[in-house]
C-alpha cells in the first residue's frame, strides 16, 4: 500500500526498481484494478527491461474508497492532481505511461497538461478523447449486466468496494453532462512519442479515436488497429499488443537515451 492524503492506495512492482530501470506506469480502466492486468505486468517487464509500476486508483481494487458522485473531470483529476504524487512517492525517476481506456484517457490528459521531465512516451490502449454513441450504449447495456447479470459477483473478487467501483465510473459516463467530456484540444500539447491501439471490434469505441489522434497529434505518433480484439486487445490479442508495446519501448528507450548522450 502507498498513502497519499492520509489514505491508501493499492500498488504492485514487478521487475527492477526505478533506481535502476524506466518504469512503465499502468492506469488501468474504468472497471479495472492493479489485480485486473493479470500477467500483462509481468510479460512487459520481462519483454522490455522495464520496471512496471501498477495502482489502483481510489475506488478501486483494494485501494481506499472514493466519494460519489464522481465529478465529470475525474479523469483530468486524476491526471492533474493524484497521478502526478503517486509517480513522486513511487519514486518514479523515467516513466512511461501505458493506460488502457479510461487509463489512456488519463495518460493523455496528464501528458498534454503536466510538464513533466520524468515522462519519456505513452502508449494509450482504448483510449477516449471524446465521447461517441457507441460507448454510451454499451456502457448502458453493462449497466443491466451488472445490476441483472453476473457481472457484480464477478467483480467482487477484484474490487473492494464494488458498488463504488462500477457506479463510480457507470454514473459519470451516463450523465448528460459527460457528452462535454473532450480531450482533443489537449492532445497538440503532447510533446512525448506515443503509441496508441484499439481492437478492430471494441464496442466501446471505434477508429474515430485513433483518427482524431493522428489528425492533431504533434509529436511522433504510431497508431495501430489489433485484429479480432475487442476493448481489451492487451488480454484478446495479447501476442501483437505486447509485441507492439515492447517494440515501441526499446525504441523509444534507445531513441531517447542517444539524446540525453547528445546533450551530456
Amino acid at each position: 500500500m502507498l498513502s497519499l492524503d492520509g489514505r491508501c492506495l493499492e500498488t504492485a512492482w514487478w521487475g527492477p526498481g526505478p533506481e535502476t530501470a524506466p518504469t512503465l506506469v499502468l492506469l488501468h480502466e474504468g472497471l479495472g484494478s492493479v489485480a485486473l492486468w493479470r500477467d500483462v505486468p509481468a510479460a512487459l517487464a520481462a519483454a522490455t527491461g522495464c520496471g512496471v509500476f501498477a495502482y489502483s486508483r481510489f475506488g478501486y481494487g483494494q485501494s481506499d474508497p472514493a466519494p460519489l458522485p464522481r465529478p465529470m473531470t475525474y479523469m483530468q483529476d486524476e491526471a492533474r492532481d493524484v497521478l502526478p504524487r503517486v509517480m513522486d512517492a513511487a519514486g518514479i525517476r523515467q516513466a512511461i505511461l501505458v493506460g488502457h481506456s479510461d487509463g489512456g484517457s488519463i495518460a493523455a490528459a496528464y501528458a498534454g497538461t503536466v510538464a513533466d521531465p520524468r515522462l519519456v512516451g505513452v502508449v494509450m490502449i482504448a483510449a477516449h478523447f471524446f465521447v461517441e454513441e457507441l460507448s454510451i450504449a454499451s456502457i448502458a447495456a453493462i449497466r443491466q449486466t451488472f445490476e441483472h447479470g453476473d457481472l457484480r459477483p464477478r467483480l467482487v473478487r477484484y474490487h473492494r468496494a464494488v458498488d463504488v467501483a462500477f457506479y463510480g465510473w457507470n454514473d459519470a459516463w451516463l450523465d448528460a453532462r459527460f457528452r462535454d467530456f473532450d480531450l482533443r484540444p489537449l492532445l497538440p500539447g503532447i510533446t512525448v512519442p506515443m503509441l496508441a491501439l484499439q481492437g478492430s471490434d471494441d464496442p466501446y469505441g471505434t477508429d474515430a479515436q485513433l483518427r482524431v489522434l493522428e489528425r492533431l497529434a504533434r509529436a511522433p505518433l504510431e497508431t495501430r488497429m489489433i485484429p479480432g480484439a475487442r476493448h481489451s486487445p492487451h488480454l484478446e490479442a495479447k501476442t501483437e499488443t505486447l509485441a507492439a508495446i515492447g517494440g515501441f519501448v526499446g525504441t523509444l528507450l534507445t531513441g531517447h537515451n542517444a539524446q540525453q548522450d547528445i546533450m551530456a
